[in-house]
C-alpha cells in the first residue's frame, strides 16, 4: 500500500513540475523510453547526468565573466550547451533562462549576463530541487518492491 501512495505522490509531484513550467514534453518523451521496461532508472540517470552538467557549465560561465575581459564567444557556446542539455531533459525554465541570457551576451553586456546568470542559476536550482524530490520519490518506491 505504501507503494501506491508514494506513486500518487511521485504522479502528483510531476504533474506540479508540468502545470509550475519546470517541465515540457520533451520529459514526457524521456518516461516513454523508460516505461517500455527495458531501462529502469534512464529518466533519473539522464536527469542526474544534466544537473552534474549544469553546475559544472554555470561554473565555468562565472569563471569568465569574473575575467577582466569576457570572452563572450565561450559564454555564447556554454550558453548554448546547457540550453541543448536543458532541452533535452525538458528542464524548460533552465531552456529558456538560456534563451534570455542570448541578448546579454550578444550585446557583449558584462552586467546583463551577470544578471542574467543569477536567474539561470535560481531557475536550475529551483528545477535541482524538484528533481532531486522527484529522484527521493523514486528511491522509496524501489525500496517498497
Amino acid at each position: 500500500m505504501a507503494a501506491v501512495e508514494l506513486k500518487n505522490q511521485l504522479n502528483a509531484h510531476i504533474a506540479s513540475m508540468f502545470a509550475a513550467g519546470f517541465l515540457d514534453k520533451q520529459f514526457q518523451e524521456l518516461q516513454m523510453l523508460q516505461d517500455d521496461g527495458s531501462s529502469p532508472g534512464f529518466v533519473s540517470e539522464v536527469v542526474g547526468l544534466f544537473i552534474d552538467d549544469a553546475e559544472k557549465i554555470t561554473g565555468l560561465i562565472a569563471g569568465l565573466l569574473d575575467q577582466p575581459v569576457v570572452d563572450f564567444d565561450k559564454v555564447d557556446a556554454l550558453v548554448h550547451q546547457l540550453k541543448g542539455s536543458s532541452a533535452s531533459v525538458g528542464a524548460q525554465r533552465v531552456k529558456l533562462s538560456c534563451e534570455q541570457f542570448h541578448s546579454y551576451y550578444e550585446a557583449k553586456n558584462r552586467d546583463g549576463c551577470v544578471m542574467a546568470l543569477a536567474l539561470l542559476r535560481n531557475e536550475f536550482y529551483d528545477s535541482r530541487s524538484k528533481f532531486q524530490t522527484m529522484f527521493q520519490l523514486e528511491q522509496q518506491i524501489e525500496a517498497c518492491s
